[in-house]
């Protein structure tokens, strides 16, 4: 039913790799001569082409970034090339796109909606790798491509390799002190006789010594050694802007934003500055009242001249003031498998599917394998790793590895996908004790999982995310994440570990009216990752100054902050520089629009367990996948376009 994931022959892969390739050019080359092509004897194969190849090479690329180690950044970077020299070599073959556009125009009576957008999709795609170009411009596609795929990996392991060469050793109490217990004890280590503490640049460690460490110096100290991690990344940006303006030119677009919406649902370079723009200048009043806050909280300490580390110790500080909030009081009610199993009674009520463990070959002995079924019937397989680890690259992300489809000897082929986080460690002693701020990141990665796993398109590349436009594919993940803070949600799982203990009303109240705390804040500094992204792919910037000098325009403009002249943010925005995000950062703005609208209707409905509308959600939006546009596919949701207020009275804007 399912493929189990197994890389025992791991270092051959390249080899395996070319075989199967090797064998796709056959196949390809077999389609192409059949005289009388259909969308039946050519679209169908030559999409199951594709699937088989995404299959072999997804967990490759995969265990790089979860168990990242000497052999898979070495089979990562043969097979890189391989790969990269296949997918150029098919998207610039002529033949193939003369056959999909006669398919096209021969069968378009007879085709069904979801059939023409396949076709659609392909001929753009097509179109934007360059395949009517000459034989020499196609070339040197194929050569810019894989250098960028080169430059975005070594961006990305410079981050990883700077991350975890880094730690700040602390022998005085002092400067620990005001840490919670559970992170000393991660941090913790014996030394000629004395206990040291050990804080690195992961995520966990990073963010508790920055919130609650009361040495001011020493805060600084690793804020500075993680805002100027990797400083050779800035040479490698410096060559992927170009290589990417070089490429862009080639296949006849004025710049990359431009090639970037090609793809999207914004319809223009314009729409996306004015939308940006308009939000930041809504919710920068607020977020600078909100700063003023920090800083006034900051002067009772004696502190005049406030500095960006200060940020994340002062905020804890005036949250805990203002609505009695100390997160770390909630850990002990957010056990990791606790969350989990409460989080599958939720999905359960909302959209009648079910989670079973399995035991299950995975990459980590701390990785959970889950069987998901509706109706007993078994519809999908998640993978679920949850635990920071030194060989796994920060952040959190949902990596599909099938896809849903029908094949073309009507056979049900079944998705799987892997969420992973950098979540609190456990120990023989201590389980993983999430913050709520993990609680909602997992619920946000889960909306991405479902959006593939409870996909019912028969075909694969517009099934679960494939085929989505990039500034939507946030829509059913940010739309998931409202739930975490329910009352009714978090009252399923927050139990206190050693005693069972259900968290009580008024800590959930605490919890959720501190939602929206620096709203304001959190928004205008989305907006400044945003307006640097978009606007650095309009023009051709081509030396680290002028990529700073945009920066700090865009910061002069909407941040409330300004960092210091050393911090090199850039260096580390691996979204943009080293995942898909190029040019198109703004659609987590984009897409948070839909999805605060589609939560609001069920805080109208008056009932957030509402099964009627889950089931009408799931069914519209999660079952359609990158079949239709989203705009339609929320129309048919709630019945009208998407209303922007509603993500502004979420957020406490208005």
């Amino acid at each position: 039913m399912f493929c189990e994931f197994n890389l025992e022959n791991l270092e051959n892969s390249s080899v395996e790799l070319e075989k199967i390739l090797e064998q796709s050019r056959e196949e390809i080359k077999n389609l192409l001569v059949i005289e009388n092509k259909t969308y039946k004897n050519f679209v169908l194969p030559f999409q199951e082409i594709g699937e088989r190849i995404n299959e072999f090479i997804t967990p490759i690329f995969h265990i790089d970034s979860v168990k990242n180690s000497e052999i898979t950044s070495k089979v990562y970077e043969e097979c890189l090339p391989i790969i990269s020299k296949y997918e150029s070599e098919i998207s610039q073959n002529e033949n193939i796109y003369s056959a999909l556009k006669y398919i096209q125009y021969n069968e378009n009576n007879t085709l069904n909606s979801i059939q023409k957008k396949v076709l659609e999709n392909e001929i753009r795609d097509f179109e934007l790798s360059g395949c009517n170009l000459e034989k020499e411009k196609k070339q040197r596609l194929e050569e810019l491509d894989l250098q960028l795929s080169e430059l975005s990996h070594k961006f990305s392991q410079n981050l990883l390799k700077a991350t975890n060469s880094y730690s700040l050793i602390i022998e005085n109490f002092e400067d620990v002190k005001g840490i919670p217990d559970s992170d000393l004890e991660l941090a913790k280590f014996v030394e000629d006789g004395k206990s040291k503490y050990k804080f690195t640049l992961h995520m966990p460690s990073y963010i508790a010594f920055m919130t609650y460490s009361t040495s001011r110096e020493k805060r600084e100290e690793l804020y500075k050694a993680y805002t100027t991690r990797a400083p050779e990344n800035g040479k490698i940006i410096e060559e992927l802007l170009k290589l990417k303006e070089e490429k862009v030119k080639i296949l006849g677009f004025s710049n990359f934003a431009q090639y970037s919406l090609a793809t999207k649902m914004a319809k223009s370079e314009d729409e996306v500055i004015k939308f940006l723009e308009e939000l930041g200048n809504k919710a920068k009043p607020k977020a600078i009242k909100e700063f003023e806050e920090i800083k006034e909280l900051a002067l009772k300490d004696g502190i005049n001249d406030f500095r960006a580390s200060d940020i994340a110790f002062y905020s804890e500080k005036l949250k805990k003031a203002q609505y009695d909030l100390d997160e770390e009081y909630y850990r002990p009610y957010f056990e990791q498998n606790s969350v989990l199993n409460g989080f599958f009674e939720f999905l359960y009520k909302m959209f009648n599917i079910k989670f079973t463990k399995v035991e299950s070959k995975a990459w980590d002995e701390k990785v959970q394998v889950y069987n998901i079924s509706e109706n007993n019937q078994i519809i999908a397989r998640i993978y679920i790793d949850l635990e920071s680890r030194s060989d796994k690259r920060g952040g959190a992300w949902m990596n599909n590895w099938h896809s849903y489809y029908r094949t073309s000897d009507d056979k049900i082929k079944l998705p799987t996908a892997y969420i992973v986080g950098n979540f609190p460690q456990s120990t023989k002693d201590i389980p993983s004790l999430l913050r709520h701020s993990d609680v909602v990141t997992l619920f946000h990665e889960m909306g991405h999982a479902l959006h593939h796993l409870l996909s019912k398109v028969d075909e694969p590349f517009v099934s679960g995310i494939s085929g989505v436009a990039w500034d939507v594919v946030e829509f059913p993940s940010q739309f998931l994440e409202y739930f975490s803070y329910d009352k009714d949600v978090l009252k399923l799982f927050a139990k206190h570990y050693k005693t069972g203990e259900v968290l009580d009303d008024e800590a959930i109240n605490r919890l959720i009216k501190a939602r929206n705390f620096q709203s304001s804040m959190a928004t205008v500094r989305q907006i400044e990752f945003a307006l640097f992204d978009f606007k650095l792919y309009q023009e051709l910037y081509k030396k680290e100054e002028q990529i700073q000098k945009l920066l700090d325009e865009v910061r002069e403009k909407f941040a409330v902050i300004i960092p210091p002249s050393y911090n090199k943010f850039q260096n580390g925005f691996s979204h943009i520089f080293a995942g898909g995000y190029s040019a198109g950062y703004y659609s987590y703005k984009w897409a948070e629009v839909l999805s605060a609208d589609a939560f609001y209707m069920f805080i109208e409905s008056g009932n957030i367990f509402n099964q009627e509308l889950g089931l009408k959600y799931k069914e519209c939006v999660l079952s359609k996948g990158g079949s239709y546009n989203m705009d339609k596919l929320f129309y048919n949701f709630a019945k009208r376009e998407p209303k922007v207020d509603s993500l502004l009275k979420i957020d406490g804007i208005i």
